[in-house]
């Protein structure tokens, strides 16, 4: 019984909601198309149609096709109308229907959506979005697969994002759409049926700022997109062998949150760089020699090593396509190894 002097403490259950990744990315489009008018959509199918991966959905029955503009298959033209948009005041979100085509607006992006900011001494901004889906894993073969997300972390003037989770693709797409810089967001199609916790109301994570996924100490799982959950999945292995690994999800490659990489190494003395590009000229080669250059170099008790997908063409086999890439228990071999060095 409740005494007179204790009043009855009832028991609240806060239920989490889960939503897709797809469905978050959505669900922040709608809204921040909502609240600033100048936001609008531009890309290959996504307005009755929905998106080839179902992303933009029914936006189109809502903002209307001059919000959800389909356009024809010419990725340079999806480039350019956004650039002409953005100097302009608008703030486009451009999607590129695979992330592989984007090759085809390389000289839009790389040599004037980059570049313009700086070459007009500030006087104008370039705010605009490019999502893109990228990655391996649906069968799509090589021209389908790729992973092409180190070319445009080059290219200074660019600002380069890729979420892991749900709440990340929402937080971080709203951020980037209010960004003055143009910035690519690459979405793993693995991942767009994942769901995770997304808050409903609006709201940003900060671009440039890597987080601890998990706390360990035996070394650092460092990881970026589709392989944050798979390193997630490797540490849980791990620690029923007594390893405890840390899991750093880097979140964006430009701007680079050296610091939280830094720190993770200096503390755990060992480093796993992770990611599904192949390995020559991949990102994970940046993130190497960052730690090597800092610090943490000192504190180190054995080389840092990388886990990257195979020099080869993404094949269309399954099984094959599987083999080329990096999975779980590929990060636990190689984790488990370089702890025993």
């Amino acid at each position: 019984m409740t005494s007179a002097t204790q009043p009855y403490a009832e028991t609240v259950t806060v239920v989490q909601r889960e939503v897709t990744y797809a469905e978050a990315i959505r669900e922040g489009l709608r809204q921040e198309m909502r609240r600033d008018p100048r936001v609008f959509l531009v890309g290959e199918d996504i307005g009755v149609y929905g998106g080839a991966f179902g992303v933009t959905g029914d936006l189109v029955h809502e903002f209307g096709s001059d919000r959800v503009r389909d356009t024809p298959i010419a990725e340079e033209v999806i480039a350019g109308l956004a650039i002409g948009a953005a100097i302009t005041g608008m703030r486009p979100v451009a999607e590129m229907q695979f992330s592989d085509f984007v090759t085809l607006a390389m000289e839009q992006l790389v040599n004037q959506a980059a570049k313009m900011r700086f070459m007009l001494g500030g006087k104008i901004a370039v705010p605009m979005v490019v999502r893109m889906p990228g990655g391996s894993g649906t069968g799509a073969a090589a021209q389908h697969s790729q992973s092409l997300e180190a070319w445009f972390a080059h290219v200074p003037g660019l600002k380069v994002v890729m979420p892991a989770t749900p709440h990340d693709a929402k937080g971080l797409l709203i951020a980037a759409i209010r960004d003055l810089n143009p910035v690519l967001v690459f979405e793993h199609k693995l991942l767009y049926r994942v769901k995770g916790s997304v808050p409903p109301e609006l709201y940003t994570e900060e671009l440039g700022k890597a987080l601890v996924r998990r706390p360990g100490h035996d070394l650092s799982l460092i990881a970026y997109s589709i392989m944050v959950p798979r390193a997630l999945e490797a540490a849980e292995l791990l620690a029923n062998e007594g390893i405890e690994a840390e899991v750093v999800d880097v979140r964006c490659l430009r701007p680079l949150d050296e610091a939280t990489i830094v720190a993770s190494a200096r503390h755990t003395g060992r480093v796993l760089v992770i990611h599904e590009a192949v390995r020559s000229g991949g990102f994970g080669g940046e993130i190497v020699a960052r730690i090597a250059e800092s610090e943490a170099f000192d504190f180190l008790d054995a080389p840092i090593r990388r886990l990257a997908g195979r020099e080869t063409p993404v094949p269309y086999n399954r099984a094959l396509e599987r083999s080329t890439v990096p999975q779980v228990e590929d990060i636990v071999a190689a984790a488990r190894a370089l702890v025993r060095e």
